[in-house]
């Protein structure tokens, strides 16, 4: 299981200097991701992907459910008041949950791809204001490892806590 760090910083090259020390402590580049005010050069840091930045992941999990229920329940009603008196089986009901939770999932990506993720908007302030805040997905056995080679090496970052889970992408 992997914890996801918060971790603002005041500028640039502090991130840039803790991304090195950080791949010196043996955490790979690919799970730290950076956030910063818009316009801001990251250089070689990897830059959060606009699944880190929008709700497009949580948006398509709702839609997935909520698309795959009303789909269920369609389908249901096809079955019992079949159209043109017709009748269907049951695998229409199927079909339908499956069709919708197609449609759910896409629709409510596309609106989510335009929604700020909900996550990190405790964060908003601190980037507005030019501080980069780094997403750092570690083991769970490393947390306190981690934690102790960020605090000794570089007093300036500021831990803003973790969340138990890390979603299984992006």
């Amino acid at each position: 299981m992997r914890l996801r760090m918060y971790v603002t910083l005041p500028d640039v090259p502090s991130a840039r200097s803790l991304a090195n020390d950080l791949l010196l402590a043996r955490i790979e580049d690919r799970h730290m991701r950076f956030l910063a005010r818009r316009g801001t050069d990251l250089g070689e840091l990897n830059e959060a992907s606009y699944f880190h930045k929008t709700d497009a992941i949580h948006g398509g999990f709702v839609g997935l459910v909520i698309g795959g229920v009303l789909g269920a329940l369609v389908g249901a009603i096809l079955v019992n008041y079949p159209p043109w008196g017709r009748s269907l089986e049951m695998v229409a009901v199927l079909i339908a949950a499956l069709v919708g939770a197609f449609l759910g999932v896409w629709v409510a990506t596309m609106v989510g791809l335009q929604v700020p993720n909900s996550r990190l908007s405790g964060f908003q302030k601190d980037i507005a204001e030019g501080k980069v805040l780094l997403m750092l997905d570690v083991p769970a056995r490393r947390y306190e490892e981690v934690r102790d080679v960020i605090a000794r090496k570089h007093p300036e970052a500021i831990d803003r806590g973790n969340e138990p889970t890390v979603p299984a992408f992006p």
